[in-house]
């Protein structure tokens, strides 16, 4: 996880340099994960509404209890889910520094397993 974290920064910055002065903004794909927490948020009653491609909202939550580096995801303002713990913490300390990052739905699966049925991708954005 540590060699991938360094290999993503490194093509962070050699984007960066790369990059013309005038140029848009450019999305970088970081994470690709499942949506923990669906079961217990908003989820089930949003599952006939939600579509591959919809953007999502990512929320800091520094405080919360249970995890100091919790990225909570919204669709529409209502609350799904949150990254995964075990993947967050890049992500996180990206929003921590300013970062500006963007999410949307990649997948979706009516699966028994909750934690099967909504992949997330989160891009940071250059």
């Amino acid at each position: 996880m540590r060699a991938l974290r360094h290999s993503l920064l490194a093509l962070y910055c050699a984007i960066c340099l790369a990059l013309p002065v005038q140029a848009e903004s450019i999305k970088v794909m970081v994470q690709s994960s499942p949506l923990a927490g669906f079961q217990f948020y908003a989820g089930r009653e949003l599952w006939d509404e939600i579509k591959v491609g919809d953007a999502l909202v990512l929320v800091r939550e520094p405080g919360n209890p249970h995890d100091a580096h919790a990225v909570r995801v919204e669709w529409r303002g209502r609350k799904l889910g949150y990254l995964p713990r075990a993947e967050n913490r890049a992500v996180s300390a990206e929003m921590d520094r300013g970062g500006k990052v963007e999410a949307r739905i990649a997948r979706l699966n009516r699966h028994l397993d909750p934690w099967k049925r909504i992949q997330v991708e989160v891009f940071v954005v250059l």
